[in-house]
């Protein structure tokens, strides 16, 4: 079983934003050494322009993404209603169907779904700034990401979609 902790956070709404994803998994692989020790990753990048959506959606993507294994279970820990409620309640299927028309990080969405679909998703909502610790260490990650301006990378679909592009 894999575990992703995943929290977005921007300042700002669009402002720089960043976003924070832990990945646990118990190794079963073929190192004795190994077998049966958690082992755990973190994640994080931030962005000079973004929304917190924008963060929330990238937190799940780049954990998803990280997994190499085909058809894993996996739970998504996330304190992001419009996250799991999108996911959970189908919205975003009816989004896809009407190509996004009307809806926004349509890109984020599509590169969710796809990451999505590989594996064997259940998600869980967890109230955030609750002191679930590790929804906590995800937030820190996040925060610490988006102030990093030395680091920031460009959200570039945001950034010209707010031009009017």
């Amino acid at each position: 079983m894999i575990e992703l902790y995943t929290d977005g956070a921007s300042s700002g709404n669009p402002g720089p934003g960043g976003y924070g994803t832990i990945l646990r998994a118990i190794y079963q692989g073929n190192n004795a050494e190994f077998q049966g020790k958690l082992l755990e990753k973190e994640f994080s990048g931030g962005y000079r322009k973004t929304t917190n959506n924008r963060m929330e959606l990238m937190a799940v993507i780049v954990g998803l993404e990280a997994i190499k294994k085909l058809n894993q279970p996996v739970t998504i820990y996330s304190d992001s209603k419009y996250v799991i409620d999108a996911i959970e309640k189908r919205w975003v299927h009816g989004w896809i169907k009407k190509g996004f028309q009307g809806k926004k990080n349509k890109d984020l969405w599509i590169r969710l779904m796809q990451a999505y679909q590989l594996h064997q998703v259940r998600l869980v909502w967890v109230k955030g700034h609750a002191g679930h610790p590790l929804n906590e260490r995800c937030d820190q990650l996040a925060v610490r990401a988006s102030k990093d301006a030395a680091n920031w990378q460009v959200d570039s679909v945001f950034e010209m979609e707010a031009l009017g592009r």
